[in-house]
């Protein structure tokens, strides 16, 4: 009797650390959005606040200035995209789960962006360039969203390691700060072209690109 009654208890009691919490997709993510000022993602149906360690002035700094960059070429040969910063993108895990990620700069179809001017800023739609500038959680920029950007099917994705933050398996051994540019091939996979120093950028998104690593890393 004493038994089975202890083990009527811990069922009970693993029955009471059930997380029934609804998970949120994409869309009540993007309208429930704090608009405190600060960064969240949607990461496996939780908005988790980005730590603000990650947005130093001079990860800030990089950002604008490829932003400023880019913007500059989209003017100069009339192209068809729009520079955002800071907006949610829908993504998918490996687990097949909803994601709400936050480049530090997206590069947008501007068809695609006006489509419909009264939704909320955040896209479903599959972009055109992402920007990663690395901060302490490296792991993510190099790994996660490495994986969900081209399981999205996103042409090009930037990892900016102005820190030479991530490991010797990326930057290698010494570690030297990095411009690394991913460029979705046939097979719908990323091919990685690394850029330091004195080196031209390679963009597929901005062909005439006037810009070496050198001079982001340097910000």
């Amino acid at each position: 009797m004493v038994a089975i009654t202890s083990t009527e208890n811990k069922t009970e009691n693993k029955l009471k650390t059930i997380d029934l919490k609804p998970k949120l997709t994409f869309d009540q993510f993007i309208e429930i959005y704090p608009e405190d000022g600060k960064h969240y993602e949607l990461i496996d149906g939780e908005i988790i606040e980005i730590s603000e360690m990650a947005f130093t002035r001079n990860h800030d700094d990089v950002g604008e200035f490829i932003d400023r960059r880019f913007y500059r070429e989209v003017e100069r040969l009339s192209l068809n995209y729009v520079i955002k910063r800071s907006i949610p993108i829908r993504t998918i895990s490996q687990e097949g789960n909803e994601r709400g990620r936050i480049p530090d700069l997206s590069v947008i179809d501007a068809t695609v962006w006006r489509s419909n001017r009264r939704d909320y800023r955040g896209l479903r739609e599959k972009i055109q360039l992402t920007v990663e500038v690395v901060s302490t959680n490296w792991e993510d920029d190099y790994i996660d969203k490495f994986q969900e950007y081209e399981r999205m099917g996103i042409p090009e994705y930037w990892i900016v390691d102005y820190l030479a933050t991530g490991s010797r398996e990326f930057l290698g051994n010494p570690k030297i700060p990095t411009v690394f540019v991913n460029l979705l091939d046939e097979n719908g996979k990323y091919q990685t072209n690394k850029f330091t120093g004195d080196d031209r950028i390679i963009s597929r998104t901005f062909p005439e690109l006037d810009l070496t690593a050198v001079q982001i890393l340097n910000v």
